[in-house]
């Protein structure tokens, strides 16, 4: 397939082009969990932060997402998986459009678990059966679909046997837009493991390999001197051409039912990935002649991830280790640095927390409920303030405006909230 001329920087002009109040996708408008230069951010959190709003909304796990003065949720209301679009100044509902039949598992809700994405006048929605559809902005009319199960042979079973990935629970991994083209972990063994959609029309422009997906979202990001697309399916972490979907690497990293969920972090040519059975895992990727080879330059069993995303400030990585602890980790060596208990409460087994960069500073969203700021720190965890805004959550908060969007409900009806960040 050949593509039209790429910009280099194609990612970043389009982030140059979004409103200064934007969180379109999954982790922010560059998929790090970074608040943008520019942004309004606290130098501590308040006592008691306001609450804007507040509203009920369906079982789902998915995240909120923030984009020209809307804010867009998914979530089951009645008895559909169902993206919704409202106000963000007053959470006044514009419109709602059923998505595909829930899912349910003894994991989490009945309900979807996949962020949409937001790209200029056209929102994207993937349910946890693999139902990807685009749909306009304004009214929620449904432009284009297609479904990773009918159409690309993607896997989906449930719970049953030895089903890997979202196979067995569901599309979580956000799909990435970057330019014309969108990109998506679809799951084919039938050489349809990844797919490049042209994003208006949803025309394919290419297919390639045979990982089945797991839960990650992919990412972009030049590596070797080189733009990748990265993704960390069931079969392990890999590096495609995004023009043409060629393979470059591969790391094979094979686990029982495949919890693979972190995001790919990428600092210089060191791709990390985590994995509660593999552990934490840093890739050295390099040119060889005329391609790539990836090899594995640390592994840390003890700053094993599970089902949090890390974020890095320079050459750290913060994040959500084994014992519910908070740790940092050089992504240079994989030593870990420090291990701080106590910030993650919760009594549930399987700890999740959400993190955002806000320049020198982290924001820690607990599964409990609380947003604790700590220093970005690697000499040691310095907690800034805390402040307890939410019940029980297994979602990423969305920044905008110096207001955080976040929902709460793990595994029943929850409620929707914009806080207040700044005093």
């Amino acid at each position: 397939m050949i593509f039209p001329r790429w910009a280099a920087a194609g990612l970043l002009f389009a982030v140059s082009l979004l409103c200064a109040s934007d969180w379109p996708q999954w982790r922010g408008p560059l998929r790090t969990g970074h608040v943008p230069d520019g942004f309004a951010v606290p130098s501590k959190l308040p006592e008691d932060p306001k609450i804007v709003w507040r509203m009920k909304v369906g079982e789902g796990l998915a995240s909120p997402v923030v984009a020209g003065g809307k804010v867009f949720y998914f979530d089951n209301t009645t008895g559909k998986e169902t993206l919704h679009a409202l106000e963000a100044a007053d959470a006044r509902e514009l419109w709602k459009k059923e998505i595909d039949e829930p899912f349910c598992d003894m994991q989490g809700p009945s309900g979807p678990r996949c962020t949409p994405l937001v790209d200029g006048d056209r929102v994207y929605a993937l349910s946890c059966k693999g139902e990807l559809q685009c749909l306009s902005v304004a009214d929620g009319k449904m432009i284009w679909r297609v479904n990773f199960t009918n159409d690309f042979g993607g896997m989906f079973i449930g719970e049953k046997g030895n089903a890997p990935g979202a196979s067995r629970h569901g599309n979580n991994g956000s799909p990435l837009i970057n330019g014309d083209f969108l990109y998506a972990c679809v799951g084919g063994t039938n050489g349809a493991g990844v797919v490049c959609f042209e994003k208006r029309t949803g025309k394919v422009l290419w297919k390639s390999q045979n990982d089945q997906a797991a839960f990650a979202a992919p990412i972009i990001a030049t590596i070797a001197g080189v733009r990748q697309l990265i993704c960390f399916t069931c079969d392990g972490l890999i590096g495609l051409d995004p023009r043409e979907g060629k393979l470059l690497w591969r790391v094979p990293l094979k686990t029982a039912f495949a919890r693979h969920v972190t995001t790919p972090v990428v600092y210089g040519d060191i791709v990390v990935v985590g994995s509660h059975q593999v552990g934490l895992v840093g890739v050295k990727v390099s040119r060889a002649g005329a391609g790539f080879k990836a090899d594995q330059a640390w592994l840390s069993k003890e700053s094993a991830m599970n089902f949090s995303s890390p974020v890095a400030v320079g050459k750290y990585l913060y994040g959500l280790g084994p014992a519910k602890n908070i740790i940092c980790v050089d992504i240079e060596t994989g030593k870990q640095l420090w291990s701080k208990d106590g910030i993650i409460s919760t009594s549930a087994d399987k700890a999740h927390a959400a993190f955002l960069v806000m320049r020198d500073k982290i924001l820690i969203l607990t599964d409990s409920g609380q947003l604790v700021l700590i220093a970005a720190d690697p000499a040691e965890c310095k907690e800034i303030s805390r402040a307890q805004v939410c019940a029980m959550n297994w979602s990423n908060p969305a920044c905008a405006d110096g207001k955080l969007y976040l929902r709460d409900g793990i595994k029943n009806t929850g409620e929707l909230l914009c806080v207040e960040l700044l005093h």
